[in-house]
């Protein structure tokens, strides 16, 4: 079964890893930045070496976003950021090639333990199936 790993987060987040703290987001040193990105790569070539990673990405920050939206005519607008508005946006993913649910669960419990640092809030982490199509005609 295929399943999509999200994890979150939000413009502060990002800014807080480049150095610029904010309230409730300490700013990341070089240290920290590096044991964070250090985790994920270990953690990513465990999952290509069991054979259960089939892609995954971090996103960049959400102030470089374009967002289609309809117009008041229904016509398409396009908006780019920065997008102070928004509260949480997809971070990065993992498309996962699991046994089962319990298996991804037990992924998506290590995306959520990447370490962070001292007094910096830790990103929800979403799992959902992938639909498989319909197989005949």
């Amino acid at each position: 079964m295929k399943y999509l790993v999200m994890i979150y987060g939000n413009q502060a987040d990002y800014e807080s890893m480049n150095g610029q703290a904010a309230p409730g987001h300490p700013a990341w040193t070089q240290a920290e930045l590096g044991a964070m990105f250090q985790y994920m790569e270990t953690l990513n070539k465990e999952l290509i070496e069991s054979g259960e990673m089939v892609d995954g990405q971090g996103l960049s920050e959400p102030r470089q976003a374009v967002v289609i939206t309809s117009g008041a005519d229904g016509a398409p607008v396009v908006s780019d950021g920065p997008f102070g508005e928004t509260k949480e946006v997809l971070a990065g993913y993992w498309v996962l090639d699991c046994a089962d649910v319990e298996r991804v669960t037990e992924i998506a419990k290590r995306v959520h333990a990447c370490p962070v640092p001292e007094g910096a809030p830790r990103s929800d982490v979403v799992i959902r199936p992938i639909m498989e199509a319909p197989t005949g005609a």
